[in-house]
């Protein structure tokens, strides 16, 4: 079975890991897949992932992909493969947005992470056990402290264990009962995505430069971004039709 299933709703991409006898562990062809998955082209909005079965969002990578790496050079060699993937999520110049239900632990959280947005249900948990394996926790880890703060970060990392979303605030944007979950998603899809793709594209370029610069290098390539939106003919016209539709409610 397909561990990750692809489907084009309009201008959202569905994303659906698939593997729930296996609590949607992931392997090593679900990460090339999700990588083109989330290599989107020009009439997508928005990209939404979410997962098969009630047991678990995802249990994070598949314990035998580490007991298979045999060396240091296999070791780099799979996590830069994560890492690209991670990447890949992060700057999607769409916006992207996680459904989780259940645990979502490891390279699953990491996952979530670089994503835009998320809506989890009230039997959804969050963990990084990886430090029970005897690994760190890296790549995207990095962001955690940014949603939970410096010591909740410490305290999910260094313990390991796996945290109610209710209990993390800052990191989901909604947590509903599991039947809510789909139409939550579908509430913020309708917000997102009627934005032209040149904006969405400019708005993340932003939040990656913000991420990784200082304020005054990141005013700068505000305003470049801002300048450049108006060389594309689809600007003018979201302007016109804001104005228009600014009219019609006087």
């Amino acid at each position: 079975m397909n561990g990750v299933q692809v489907r084009e709703d309009g201008p959202v991409r569905r994303v659906t890991l698939n593997r729930p006898e296996t609590r949607n562990a992931l392997t090593l062809d679900d990460l090339r897949d999700l990588r083109e998955a989330f290599t989107v082209g020009e009439d997508v909005r928005a990209v939404v992932l979410d997962a098969a079965g009630e047991r678990a969002f995802c249990a994070g990578m598949n314990v035998d992909v580490f007991l298979a790496l045999d060396s240091e050079a296999e070791a780099r060699a799979f996590i830069d493969g994560l890492r690209e993937l991670l990447h890949t999520v992060r700057t999607a110049p769409v916006t992207t947005v996680c459904a989780i239900d259940g645990y979502c632990l490891g390279a699953a959280f990491e996952l979530v992470l670089a994503c835009d947005l998320r809506v989890a249900t009230t039997r959804a948990a969050f963990g990084l056990p990886e430090i029970k394996l005897g690994i760190p926790s890296v790549v995207d880890a990095a962001l955690l402290q940014q949603y939970v703060g410096l010591s909740s970060a410490k305290e999910i990392i260094l313990t390991g264990d796996p945290y109610p979303a209710a209990s993390l605030a800052g990191i989901c944007t909604a947590v509903v009962e599991p039947a809510e979950l789909g139409p939550r998603v579908d509430e913020l899809l309708a917000k997102v995505t009627g934005h032209t793709r040149t904006v969405l594209a400019a708005q993340k370029r932003l939040f990656e430069t913000w991420q990784n610069t200082g304020l005054a290098d990141g005013a700068v390539a505000s305003v470049d971004e801002f300048a450049s939106t108006f060389a594309a003919p689809e600007t003018r016209e979201q302007l016109a039709g804001y104005r228009a539709a600014l009219g019609s409610r006087r």
